[in-house]
């Protein structure tokens, strides 16, 4: 076994951050939301589960040349899931726990989202950190106020961004897959008749 003195493990312990790549923050927020039709929408008051813990995963996926992206997929995809809900549903609430049957029931609540995130990005560039590709996944398991399991909803956002056009927007690729994660979300919950 190979002892290092202090000065040369920290040194090494530098190269080894150097060689690994830096990890920098994006977010994945975004502004779009899908079209609201009051004439359309169904007529219950829904809840999508986000815990404080949820909101607090922070996530790091690759980027360019050698380095890493941070981010956190509930606290920032959290409005496009309530936006793709809203865009169905009359009434929007969130939830800390989908178990609460008494409390679902006195809400008024007909159907509990529980929402799991999964995301993935990378780039195509050598020479700039920014992700070029970013995916997001969302896979819902919907219960009735009681907490029955309905049925279970799942919609993929892709976005892809260009050097040129980042400008200083370095997680346009991530705002580019949630947006498109919204509008699918939205559109596969509608197709599904147990969720009228």
């Amino acid at each position: 076994m190979r002892f290092f003195s202090l000065p040369a493990a920290m040194a090494l312990s530098a190269s080894l951050l150097l060689l690994g790549g830096c990890v920098h923050p994006i977010t994945m927020i975004t502004e779009t939301a899908p079209a609201r039709s009051q004439a359309y929408l169904v007529p219950k008051k829904v809840a999508y589960v986000m815990t404080d813990a949820d909101r607090d995963l922070e996530v790091v996926t690759p980027g360019g040349s050698g380095d890493r992206v941070s981010y956190y997929p509930y606290r920032d995809l959290e409005k496009s899931i309530r936006d793709a809900l809203r865009a169905v549903y009359r009434d929007v609430v969130v939830l800390r726990t989908a178990a609460d049957a008494k409390a679902n029931e006195a809400a008024g609540v007909s159907l509990v989202f529980s929402p799991r995130i999964k995301t993935d990005s990378s780039s195509s560039s050598w020479i700039s950190w920014p992700p070029t590709s970013f995916t997001a996944e969302v896979s819902c398991v919907v219960t009735d106020a009681a907490g029955a399991e309905v049925t279970r909803v799942r919609a993929v956002g892709n976005g892809t961004a260009e050097f040129g056009e980042f400008k200083g927007d370095f997680g346009l690729a991530a705002r580019r897959a949630a947006t498109r994660l919204t509008s699918q979300l939205s559109s596969e919950i509608r197709r599904n008749e147990k969720l009228r």
